[in-house]
């Protein structure tokens, strides 16, 4: 039995995934907290896949430098891991769409090999934090936050993109008595506008995956199904994607 393991260190959450015989056996998904160091080993510890153990683990995400230095852990970048990760899942994958807690890509792929990408990491409007400031700011829990924006009778526009000048400005919206619901679907558009610059400068080629923790909003998916015209494939687990990619290059030298 082979079994190897796939560690993703985000900002917001920490994704493992184990293979057995090039099957998944097991995944789970923790917040980060202010240890991501401690968090990772909590997770691979569980598993009998610590540093001590003979179990090939390869780290990506923000974190996969800290876990190379200190772990010994080989890494690969986040666009490799969620290449080989989608292309594992759906293997007519051509286009991989994530949209993490801190930053969104946009990867074309072809055979599980990362051909064109572009990623934004230099700002959180777009990206699952943006969602739970905005989400909290309208008084919606993360979950009830695009079920809301979905039954708007209509949106109202989101002029500014940066987290803290939206969080004002949806203020003043509520303030001046607009609904709720309305902003909500305004701040789902602004995000999915950003989201297609990306995809622009990309392109994008059918099939679609969408991955990361805000595949799970059922609005994000609508409207981006929408404007590209095409159905987006979401796995069961979409946050698991590139801990899943980090787990098939465990063992095969995978690299930076």
């Amino acid at each position: 039995m082979t079994r190897t393991a796939g560690i993703d260190i985000g900002s917001r959450t920490t994704k493992v995934a184990v293979l057995e015989d090039g099957r998944l056996v097991h995944s789970r998904v923790v917040d980060t907290g202010t240890d991501p160091l401690g968090r990772a080993r909590e997770l691979l510890s569980s598993l009998a896949a610590d540093p001590q153990s003979q179990v090939p683990v390869t780290a990506t995400g923000y974190g996969r430098h800290l876990a190379r230095e200190r772990l010994g852990f080989p890494v690969i970048t986040e666009i490799k891991a969620h290449a080989l990760g989608a292309d594992r899942l759906f293997p007519e994958c051509r286009t991989v769409i994530d949209i993490g807690g801190q930053d969104s890509k946009v990867i074309r792929v072809e055979s599980g090999r990362q051909v064109n990408f572009e990623m934004n990491d230099r700002c959180a409007a777009g990206t699952g934090r943006f969602l739970e400031v905005m989400a909290a700011t309208l008084g919606y829990t993360v979950g009830e936050f695009g079920l809301e924006a979905l039954v708007a009778p209509e949106s109202v526009a989101i002029n500014s993109m940066c987290t803290v000048f939206s969080e004002s400005e949806v203020i003043s919206l509520i303030a001046g008595g607009e609904s709720k619901q309305s902003i909500a679907l305004g701040l789902h558009e602004s995000i999915i506008s950003r989201l297609l610059a990306l995809v622009g400068r990309v392109g994008v080629e059918s099939p679609v995956v969408l991955t990361g923790g805000v595949a799970r909003n059922p609005c994000i998916r609508a409207l981006l199904e929408r404007r590209l015209g095409v159905p987006l494939l979401v796995p069961d687990e979409p946050q698991i994607v590139g801990a899943l990619g980090a787990a098939l290059s465990a063992g095969n030298g995978a690299r930076p």
